[in-house]
């Protein structure tokens, strides 16, 4: 089988862009990159996932039920929607994630889909060995998603520029792409993508 590609979109919400609940700085900078790798792989008819938080109202997962974290990305919410300039074409798959109220759901092996498939059941059926991951944040939810990706076999590039982190401890993003570096992810820029999938960019205009 050859090792198909899919890219994944982590978090990219109205909570953890500027103005929301749990705002990364310069994190709505991640949507014109991400723009152009969806663009890439809509234009090859490779698979395109996009993770969202989305907690119950009430979690463990929140400051005022004994977690770290203000309350974000409550499900059906404002600040759960994807940011409005993202681009997902209409066979983007949607996981939701952190919908437990006893864990934190870092991981976007812990979403499911709107049928109930898991992320592993979705990337098995899709044939998919490859992963490239992009999206918020590169401290927490990247990190965490590619980390188990290399644990459970999958190979992972990490787009560089199309990732942003919380940084709660300055120069907490820079130390986790040297982990994910470390643990076997590649990393590559947007602009390698055609490269990457061996394919010309798509025509402009």
């Amino acid at each position: 089988m050859e090792r198909r590609a899919a890219l994944l979109i982590v978090d990219v919400q109205n909570d953890f862009c500027p103005g929301g609940a749990l705002q990364i700085q310069n994190g709505n900078r991640v949507v014109e990159p991400i723009n152009r790798a969806v663009t890439y792989f809509h234009a090859a008819g490779l698979p395109i996932l996009a993770s969202r938080d989305w907690h119950p109202p009430i979690t463990r997962h929140f400051r005022p039920f004994g977690g770290v974290w203000p309350v974000h990305c409550v499900q059906g919410t404002e600040g759960a929607a994807f940011h409005p300039g993202l681009f997902l074409p209409d066979e983007t798959v949607v996981l939701s994630k952190g919908i437990n109220p006893e864990l934190d759901g870092y991981s976007v092996f812990e979403a499911i889909t709107g049928d109930g498939r898991t992320l592993m059941e979705l990337l098995q059926k899709l044939g998919v060995l490859k992963l490239y991951i992009s999206g918020l944040a590169t401290d927490y939810c990247v990190l965490c998603t590619t980390v188990e990706a290399l644990r459970t076999g999958f190979e992972v590039t990490v787009l560089t520029d199309a990732v942003a982190g919380v940084d709660i401890i300055a120069g907490e993003s820079a130390v986790a792409l040297e982990d994910m570096a470390k643990a076997g992810a590649h990393m590559a820029l947007v602009e390698d993508l055609p490269a990457e999938l061996d394919m010309k960019p798509p025509s402009v205009g």
